[in-house]
């Protein structure tokens, strides 16, 4: 009967004797993020009328106008069309009535589209 009494008290102590702690570490970060930044830019589409004094397909357009000869760099992005919108496959010839529409400053300006009025 002891030998009993003493399993049992040993069952029943083993257990806390082994037992584990537990650990736990908790670490807190912190980060920041930088607010966004919204840049709006307005472009103004502006365009020049007048007759083309000399065209080189895909680099260049020279507009004689009010304000005397202008040359345009035409960029892989302009398109060159007629009054109804259809596109003008055929090269433009001096002598010709367009209207050039760019944006940009004098130095920098970007054809957008050429419109032949003839």
């Amino acid at each position: 009967m002891k030998r009993t009494i003493i399993g049992l008290i040993c069952a029943l102590v083993a257990p806390l004797a082994f037992a584990q702690t537990n650990t736990t570490t908790t670490e807190e970060t912190t980060t920041t993020t930088k607010p966004e930044t919204k840049t709006e830019t307005t472009t103004s589409t502006t365009y020049t009328a007048g007759t083309v004094t000399t065209y080189e397909p895909g680099k260049t357009v020279v507009v004689r106008s009010d304000q005397g000869p202008v040359s345009f760099a035409l960029g892989t992005a302009a398109r060159v069309v007629d009054t109804a919108g259809k596109v003008v496959t055929a090269p433009l010839r001096a002598g010709q009535k367009v209207r050039v529409y760019y944006t940009g400053p004098e130095e920098r300006r970007v054809v957008e589209r050429v419109i032949v009025e003839d």
